[in-house]
């Protein structure tokens, strides 16, 4: 059904639906004690079913799908909005980091992933001995020298 208005063609569905690029969840990365805590907004997301949470050496990797639903009804208007899309976030972490000190929960739209106890030691400094090498010298002269 086209509605005129001010002497063109609308048509309400045609401006109900808008495209958005990929979903990519906001994430913040703090630090707690000697924790690093990664949170990420997932709201209306089954942690349960759709969400994975894996520690590979160096690397933290949240990959998940989201299927949001919204429905209206207004004036005789029906008006539907799906979405859905999958989405990877991934963050360095130290290669010692392994999944028996990773902690993840969520509770009212955040997840956070906790990695215990990650605790950057300074890199071990080794002195090195410099060592001097003689200048060369000029080459000796055979016979002295001539006077006349």
């Amino acid at each position: 059904m086209a509605v005129a208005v001010r002497g063109s063609t609308w048509d309400p569905f045609a401006t109900a639906f808008r495209v958005t690029r990929a979903f990519a969840p906001a994430a913040d990365v703090t630090k707690d004690g000697n924790d690093v805590v990664v949170t990420l907004a997932l709201p209306g997301v089954d942690v349960d079913k759709d969400v994975e949470v894996t520690v590979t050496a160096g690397r933290l990797a949240i990959t998940g799908h989201r299927s949001e639903q919204t429905e209206t009804d207004k004036n005789g208007f029906l008006r539907r909005e799906i979405h859905t899309g999958e989405f990877r976030r991934e963050f360095a972490i130290p290669r010692d980091v392994t999944a028996d000190r990773v902690e993840a929960a969520y509770d009212k739209g955040l997840l956070q992933v906790r990695l215990r106890e990650v605790v950057r030691q300074a890199p071990e400094v080794t002195k090195i001995q410099v060592r001097s090498i003689a200048p060369a010298t000029a080459p000796a002269v055979e016979g002295g020298t001539t006077t006349e």
